[in-house]
């Protein structure tokens, strides 16, 4: 039976994730060189366009259609959001109609896909980044969804615990980004010197759009106004807060000046690593979930990356992928059945954990491979990097032929 307060609750929650786009945009944008701001601003944009496209036609079938193979595989029974209407779908959500179901998942499958966004920064062809998108959203977002989230699901079988998407958002974008990363290579100019962000205050207002967003992304996923939707709300902030704390002191520490962009990527860290996390932990144990992300987060980006010399341009992978990685194991060590109704290592569940390493190890290696076979496809069909003119001109001009200012470097 339908609720009202539920469904109202739901619907605002979606509104909010949608929102995270263009603030993720701005907070991408903000990090690249004038040159580049609006092709980041596009790419993202254009994602909300398409993505929503693809859902409704058969993405959310795919992902949370009744299982067709082995738990591996949504049907097609919901092609075109047949048999997607106001009445609930029960092994989703009880109280809300399915349409409010399927749009609040739709805000997940595009946000998704646009992570990826910042690990090729400033050098991608806007053609081949389309169909690239597309094809990565149908095979490895919306299989890993089904196995996580969907009817009939593998993952789901077994009990992993993602309350929000640390898995299916986070993991899978997160290692996505670090093959593009790696196949695309360095920007040109990128081995003599740094490339310091352009605008830093839209990548502070990026932040806070993105934090503020959160809170539906998160405490929406109870899909009910009800306690675990307010032990998500909680968790989440605290995460962010604590992180953002933690690599400011980080960075005060070993550099001797906290930054704006320090404090700004802990905080998403924070809110990256508590996402599978939240519905199922205490505050205490979010608030550990959220400095140690910024710990982690803080190795990969300013000691492993500068070792392994790729050019992750916004450093996805050492937030989202690191983030993902950690905050899903969290979740199988921090869970208490008083929160969420399951226990984690912690509490002398050590299956729980184990379920959720197994999800990391297999989630990592899929999107992984996945991502280089549809590089390797679609750069051979298409071309994936801009030439090198048409890079050192900046993509706002050479990919969209408009500038979002007057002096380009």
């Amino acid at each position: 039976m339908v609720n009202s307060g539920d469904t109202a609750y739901v619907l605002i929650s979606s509104a909010l994730v949608l929102l995270m786009t263009p603030g993720l945009a701005f907070f991408y944008g903000g990090m690249v060189r004038r040159k580049n701001f609006l092709s980041v601003l596009m790419q993202c944009f254009i994602l909300m366009c398409a993505l929503t496209m693809q859902w409704a036609l058969f993405g959310y079938s795919l992902a949370f259609g009744p299982d067709a193979f082995h738990g591996l595989i949504g049907g097609l029974s919901y092609l075109g959001l047949a048999g997607v209407g106001i009445e609930p779908n029960p092994a989703y959500a009880a109280t809300i109609p399915h349409l409010a179901f399927m749009v609040f998942q739709l805000m997940f499958a595009v946000i998704t896909p646009a992570l990826i966004v910042g690990a090729f920064a400033e050098r991608i062809k806007f053609s081949s980044f389309l169909v690239f998108m597309l094809l990565w959203a149908t095979l490895v977002y919306d299989p890993v969804c089904h196995w996580v989230w969907g009817q009939g699901g593998w993952l789901k079988g077994l009990g992993v615990l993602d309350f929000a998407g640390g898995i299916v958002v986070h993991l899978t974008a997160g290692m996505a980004a670090l093959a593009m990363a790696l196949m695309i290579g360095k920007r040109e100019g990128y081995k003599d010197r740094p490339f310091a962000p352009h605008h830093l205050p839209f990548t502070v207002l990026g932040t806070a759009l993105l934090w503020f967003g959160w809170f539906g992304f998160n405490s929406g996923s109870a899909l009910a106004a009800n306690g675990i939707a307010a032990n998500a709300f909680v968790t989440t902030n605290l995460a962010g807060a604590a992180a953002g704390l933690t690599w400011a002191l980080i960075e005060w520490r070993l550099s001797g000046s906290p930054t704006m962009l320090g404090a700004a990527t802990g905080a998403v860290a924070g809110l990256a690593a508590v996402t599978p996390a939240c519905g199922f932990v205490s505050p205490p144990a979010a608030i550990a979930i959220g400095a140690v992300s910024s710990l982690l987060g803080y190795v990969a980006v300013a000691v492993l990356k500068p070792r392994f010399r790729y050019d992750d341009s916004l450093d996805v992978f050492g937030i989202h992928g690191v983030g993902g990685m950690w905050g899903t194991l969290a979740a199988g060590l921090f869970a208490s059945a008083a929160v969420g109704g399951t226990d984690g290592l912690l509490s002398g569940n050590f299956r729980q954990f184990g379920v959720q390493a197994l999800a990391v190890g297999v989630v990592l290696v899929y999107s992984l491979a996945l991502t280089y076979g549809l590089y390797r496809a679609v750069d051979f069909a298409l071309g994936m990097r801009v030439d090198k003119q048409s890079e050192l001109l900046g993509l706002d001009i050479s990919q969209h032929k408009e500038v979002g200012y007057t002096v380009l470097e």
